[in-house]
């Protein structure tokens, strides 16, 4: 074969700092925007973007060439510094260091982009911890509950 062909698609998921509530209807919208870009910016192409107040979903397709871990480290890092300078009284915001990162085959990614619009109903009933075990237990990754 002399072409490679990939379709790499990513669940990311990360919070705030200490999960603090700082993603309000007054920001939302311009930060999923901008995270949106961000992909772009490196290559990818953000499928669903939506979140609560203390942490994002994020459903990507990346290019083959760029690591999550790069990826996501450039993504939080970036945001975060666009954040304090469109938001001044935003000077505290920052991500949390960890992230969830899950890959999704083609098959499933209308019901990952459902699963990501509901994001405000979903967490009526459930904390964003419950949530998150959920993930890496039903993705069979080892964790210590402490850190979660």
């Amino acid at each position: 074969m002399s072409s490679s062909y990939t379709n790499l698609l990513y669940h990311f998921i990360f919070s705030t700092k200490e999960r603090q509530p700082l993603i309000v209807d007054e920001y939302e919208r311009r930060l999923y925007e901008y995270i949106g870009g961000a992909i772009r910016g490196q290559g990818g192409v953000a499928l669903a973007i939506n979140g609560t107040a203390d942490h994002v979903h994020v459903l990507a397709k990346l290019r083959p060439d760029k690591s999550v871990s790069d990826i996501l480290r450039d993504l939080k890092a970036n945001s975060s510094g666009w954040m304090h300078d469109v938001f001044p009284d935003l000077r505290g915001f920052s991500w949390q260091r960890g992230y969830g990162a899950f890959t999704v085959s083609q098959s499933n990614v209308g019901k990952v982009q459902e699963y990501i619009a509901r994001q405000k109903e979903h967490h009526e009933r459930k904390s964003f911890r419950e949530e998150f075990i959920e993930f890496l237990r039903a993705n069979g990754v080892e964790f210590d509950e402490r850190y979660v």
